[in-house]
């Protein structure tokens, strides 16, 4: 055999042996909004208490982010939906370093109109009154995740995409993740941001509640004849309610993006018929506020239920985001209470590094677990409270203001108007509508 041969035929041995699984702290599944925010968020977290700064990690931290489909593949968590960014999740996002890059695609809510239509019941709430600029942003998520997903590539992370979970072990120190293309992952701790059918879930057969609100989701960008000065809208109508977000214009037209809760005959009727009949539908349901409705745009319809898990954690394995909790779009706060959760595991992390190193100095990060059970626990006692409150707010909203039992039609007409009488009544209100954490 000649030396050129031999050569050859060791490295297709080599190129045949099974690698070594990639030795990870973190690995993350889901590389969505919440997973790209954690992702980032933790790299920034490591850059700032690695040795050259507080000097507790004597080596950054290894994280590891598997996301199935890159951001210009159709990406479901990257869509053409818009979604609220409320200004408690605006500030959070500044503090984990992420919102300066995606500020210029945010339009300023300033203003939230809240209407019973038939009804007298109605209210308003304006940023101006609690000292703000803006009460959050609506982005569109197809063009905030080319942005991060350009931030994930130069960032400190070992990106992982396309790729995809097909099997998952788990023992006593940590799991062990194969995926599609044949690559493992070696990991101490494991975050399942993967939304609502997570497959990490799935696979640890960890238990989900759900309940069925009978109502689908119509979402579409529609047009308006007068500008939207910064106006969002809810409106509670007979099927459901109905939300507007003001949205960046395109050659001058004004946008709004709709979210229009239907029953499933209606929905499927309203997402096939001609745009005509929509618009005189949706101007029918909604009235005149916003001007006259003058053009739509794709229409996308998915069911609406609110699923969540007891306990969002796990050995080893903590969920968040859509994986932990998919709520009812009627307070926008899905995307919001996801960003709580990152914040939290993030803030564990640290809380976990700084003990661990304070007590043990010389060895530094190389004896650091971070997915022991003091830190899994933190986490979880940390979002229970916030978690619960919010996921049983949204809920009675769906139960209150989809329901036309005349006491209750009463009661909410009455509140709202009790809103627009006494002012002071609308703190707690735009507190949570802002997206500050539910104490």
């Amino acid at each position: 055999m000649t030396e050129l041969n031999a050569k050859t035929d060791s490295k297709q041995a080599s190129a045949q042996l099974p690698q070594p699984p990639q030795q990870v702290d973190i690995t993350i599944v889901g590389g969505a909004m919440a997973g790209a925010s954690l992702a980032l968020g933790l790299a920034k977290l490591s850059e700032k208490l690695s040795a050259k700064h507080a000097g507790l990690l004597n080596r950054p931290l290894s994280i590891a982010l598997i996301e199935a489909q890159k951001t210009d593949d159709n990406h479901p968590g990257f869509d053409s939906r818009s979604i609220a960014i409320a200004h408690g999740s605006v500030f959070e996002l500044t503090q984990l370093g992420i919102w300066p890059s995606i500020a210029s695609l945010g339009s300023d809510i300033e203003n939230i109109h809240i209407s019973d239509r038939g009804h007298f019941g109605m209210t308003e709430l304006n940023a101006e009154q609690f000292g703000l600029p803006s009460m959050g942003q609506v982005v569109e998520l197809a063009k905030v995740g080319k942005v991060l997903f350009d931030q994930l590539q130069q960032a400190d992370i070992k990106l992982h995409c396309p790729a995809s979970l097909t099997q998952l072990e788990t023992d006593m120190d940590g799991h062990t993740i194969t995926l599609d293309n044949g690559q493992q992952i070696r990991s101490k701790l494991l975050v399942a941001a993967d939304g609502a059918h997570s497959k990490v879930r799935q696979a640890l057969k960890q238990d989900v509640t759900q309940v069925e609100f009978e109502q689908v989701a119509l979402v579409a960008n529609v047009q308006t004849d007068k500008p939207h000065n910064s106006w969002a809208y809810e409106r509670f109508t007979d099927t459901g309610p109905l939300a507007l977000l003001p949205m960046a214009p395109i050659n001058g037209k004004t946008r709004l993006s709709l979210v229009w809760a239907l029953d499933a005959e209606q929905a499927q009727q309203f997402k096939h018929c001609d745009k005509a009949d929509f618009l005189a539908a949706l101007q029918q349901a909604f009235g005149n506020r916003a001007g006259r409705f003058t053009d739509v745009g794709l229409r996308v319809s998915y069911p609406l239920t609110l699923s969540y898990m007891p306990r969002p954690i796990y050995h080893r394995t903590v969920f968040i985001g859509n994986a932990a909790q998919t709520l009812h779009p009627i307070a926008g706060q899905g995307f919001n209470l996801g960003l709580r959760d990152v914040v939290g595991l993030i803030d564990a992390v640290k809380t976990s590094i700084e003990t661990s190193t304070k007590t043990s100095i010389e060895a530094g990060i190389e004896s650091l677990d971070l997915g022991h059970n003091s830190l899994i626990h933190h986490y979880f006692a940390s979002r229970q409270q916030d978690r619960m409150a919010t996921i049983n707010n949204v809920e009675f909203l769906v139960r209150g203001f989809s329901n036309q039992y005349w006491p209750l039609v009463a009661g909410r007409s009455l509140g709202l108007r009790l809103l627009s009488w006494c002012p002071p009544l609308k703190a707690p209100i735009a507190h949570k509508a802002m997206g500050w954490k539910s104490v």
